[in-house]
């Protein structure tokens, strides 16, 4: 049995569970968990039901049974009243359970605001023009030849983007310290690998040169006996490398690529270049159109729905730190912020992320948005396509959740074709 009443912002159930049906739940939780449980004289999951309350407590079965409880009456309420849309999972406090009565619970969560949707055509955006200009694929070609460079040794002195092998031994107050020695290290000058300021000094240095270099750790290292502290690198150098690159020739571009000259693959690169372009002016525009109409909804987001979406940002950012070896502590420290200061700055963030969401849903139901089969085929043959796979291979491979991002993702595709044909 429940009741339930709602504010505009927020929906309380009462959920009453009877003593029978109570009883039943805590039979099944002791079915699907006695095995986890040793009792003296029992094989594993053998054991009676009242031996093992007797063994670990009058309760043991309780969590289980509430939650399993408390989640099927949660489930069914709202299979049966469509209308009402939790924005997030409720809170639950258990208001009485007596043995002759049951359990009296009630389920506190936030509803779904109102979208009040503005503008969906003749909206102000409009894509930008897109150009390729002779600088930028001299560039791509530079870089290109640059990634078939060699090295060759010199007795010159060193320069930025020269490799310098040297042996080095770091000290802090005249002690040698954990990880601060080695031989014959290999480091590209410019490359940003050690302590700001350190390859710096190597610069000007030829084989053979002893120099004392002199850094300070960042305040927040991650060796924290390190941080902020002055240091001593006593180095050698053994070997200086110099970078030669390729004269890029018709013949350079005939031994590396599938074009015979130079001027056939500039006009490759040119072609690349302009799709890179037109695809990304897409892309921005597309962004551009779906800020536009996000700016122009009305909306009135729930507290508990952003700061949900504010530490889903902090801890997919945490994840990215944790790549680099760093973690949010450590990084914070260094940038002298708390973790409060640092929440409050992704608010704006969480806030934009969460309104997105709601108006492009909203979006999506007035307009009675859907997958067909074949949105959701075009979704995954131009995943497949990107990728180089067959279609079948991916199909075949699907989990359920792949299989749900693919829908969400031709949804959005649909979504994005139908605002662009409003905006054409």
């Amino acid at each position: 049995m429940h009741t339930y009443e709602n504010t505009p912002k927020e929906g309380k159930l009462k959920i009453t569970i009877a003593k029978e049906e109570w009883e039943k739940a805590v039979e099944e939780a002791y079915q699907k968990t006695k095995g986890k449980y040793n009792v003296q004289g029992f094989r594993k999951g053998k054991a009676p039901r009242r031996v093992i309350e007797q063994t670990y407590g009058d309760t043991i079965f309780f969590d289980d049974a509430f939650e399993e409880v408390v989640s099927k009456e949660y489930s069914k309420f709202l299979s049966e009243h469509k209308e009402v849309k939790p924005a997030e999972a409720p809170h639950v406090e258990m208001n009485s359970f007596t043995a002759d009565k049951g359990i009296v619970a009630t389920l506190t969560f936030a509803l779904m605001p109102e979208v009040k949707l503005g503008a969906l055509s003749g909206l102000k955006t409009k894509m930008k023009e897109t150009k390729v200009t002779a600088k930028q694929v001299e560039e791509a070609i530079s870089n290109f030849a640059n990634s078939h460079s060699r090295y060759e040794e010199t007795d010159k002195p060193v320069e930025n983007g020269d490799f310098a092998t040297i042996d080095f031994s770091g000290s802090v107050d005249g002690v040698k310290f954990e990880g601060g020695t080695a031989e014959n290290y290999r480091l590209e000058i410019g490359s940003h690998t050690f302590i700001e300021g350190f390859e710096e000094q190597i610069i000007g240095l030829k084989k053979g040169d002893k120099k004392d270099i002199n850094v300070t750790f960042p305040a927040g290292y991650q060796a924290e006996n390190l941080a902020g502290k002055p240091a001593v690198f006593a180095i050698t150098v053994n070997k200086v490398e110099k970078k030669i690159l390729p004269k890029i020739d018709d013949k350079f571009i005939s031994d590396t690529t599938e074009f015979e000259t130079l001027d056939e693959y500039k006009a490759s690169v040119k072609d690349t270049l302009e799709k890179r372009a037109k695809q990304q002016a897409e892309r921005d525009y597309e962004a551009a159109l779906i800020d536009e109409i996000v700016d122009g909804c009305e909306v009135e987001i729930p507290h508990s729905m952003t700061h949900h979406e504010v530490h889903h940002i902090i801890h997919d950012f945490e994840h990215r730190l944790a790549h680099q070896g760093l973690d949010l502590k450590s990084y914070l420290s260094y940038l002298g912020k708390t973790e409060e200061e640092f929440e409050a700055e992704r608010m704006p963030d969480a806030e934009k992320n969460v309104k997105t969401r709601l108006v492009l849903q909203k979006i999506i139901e007035e307009n009675k948005l859907s997958v067909s089969q074949k949105d959701l085929d075009a979704e995954i043959a131009n995943y497949a396509n990107t990728y180089g796979v067959k279609v079948e291979d991916v199909k075949n491979g699907l989990s359920n959740d792949e299989l749900a991002y693919f829908e969400n993702q031709a949804l959005m595709t649909k979504l994005i074709a139908f605002i662009k044909e409003k905006n054409a």
